[in-house]
């Protein structure tokens, strides 16, 4: 199994700059972040120490979001947000810069809350301008955005799968951007009550990534009842072929304890073979 460790949620108690080489040291190749700063445009110093983290760590940065806002406040994403529309399209020089220079490809826009004063429709519209504006901005350098429906969030309007496919089908109309794809984080979907088998027999092949944690608990895989090692079985049967991301919370001194014996690259067919350490 191709992995890709999540440094905004897991290794929290070490410094952020530091996550990257314990990622390397506990066997893994590749990192993926949050937004890691406090502002859209961070200065150059800030930027620049984040990315030599990640490349004297060697390791590779494979996803990275836009800013979302003040994610422990509860924002949960600036694409449809009135109001912070030119802060989003600030950000995006930025993220595809940093992905531009570290050969990350995969960027994750989150929606956004609903807000009293602005109608659905507003939000939405303004989503649309925004996620085609990053799309056209990423894709010079191969880069793809990616939309994922989200738990946890009451005003987050991105349940279900088809909740944000439908924005993503409207987006392709409207502006013919192409490179916009689904995150299909399966700890949120089955936390939602959406259907994953049904999800992924539907969307597996157009996946733009897949990220997995337990329920309950958001924990590591086995922590829990979820089926990680299925999905992820079928995803790969029905043509997904990017990284899993790891995106649960767990202690650092035994987050990867599920994974032990198990590299960072192990083949599908193996991690799908009914091993106690990705049940």
């Amino acid at each position: 199994m191709s992995y890709t460790v999540n440094c905004s949620i897991l290794l929290t108690e070490l410094p952020l700059l530091e996550r990257p080489a314990a990622v390397k040291a506990a066997g893994f190749d590749a990192v993926e972040f949050w937004w890691p700063f406090a502002d859209s445009v961070p200065g150059d110093a800030e930027i620049t120490a984040f990315e030599r983290a990640i490349t004297d760590a060697g390791v590779r940065l494979t996803g990275l979001n836009f800013n979302a806002g003040d994610m422990p406040a509860g924002d949960r994403g600036l694409v449809s947000w009135a109001g912070r529309s030119s802060e989003f399209r600030d950000n995006i020089d930025v993220v595809a810069g940093i992905g531009a220079r570290l050969g990350c490809t995969s960027f994750n826009a989150l929606y956004g809350n609903r807000q009293d004063g602005h109608s659905p429709e507003e939000q939405d519209e303004l989503a649309v301008e925004n996620l085609a504006a990053a799309a056209a901005v990423v894709g010079r350098s191969g880069g793809t955005v990616l939309l994922e429906p989200v738990s946890g969030a009451p005003r987050y309007p991105l349940l279900t799968a088809d909740d944000a496919v439908r924005v993503l089908a409207r987006v392709r109309q409207e502006t013919g951007a192409a490179n916009i794809k689904l995150l299909a984080d399966f700890y949120h979907l089955s936390v939602n009550g959406d259907d994953v088998d049904a999800v992924i027999e539907r969307h597996a092949r157009d996946f733009g990534h897949v990220q997995i944690a337990d329920s309950p608990g958001r924990g590591a895989p086995g922590s829990g009842g979820l089926r990680l090692a299925g999905w992820i079985a079928r995803s790969r049967e029905l043509g997904y072929e990017g990284r899993i991301g790891l995106e649960y919370k767990a202690p650092a001194e035994t987050a990867f304890d599920w994974a032990l014996g198990q590299p960072a690259s192990e083949p599908a067919s193996r991690a799908a073979s009914g091993r106690r350490d990705m049940p």
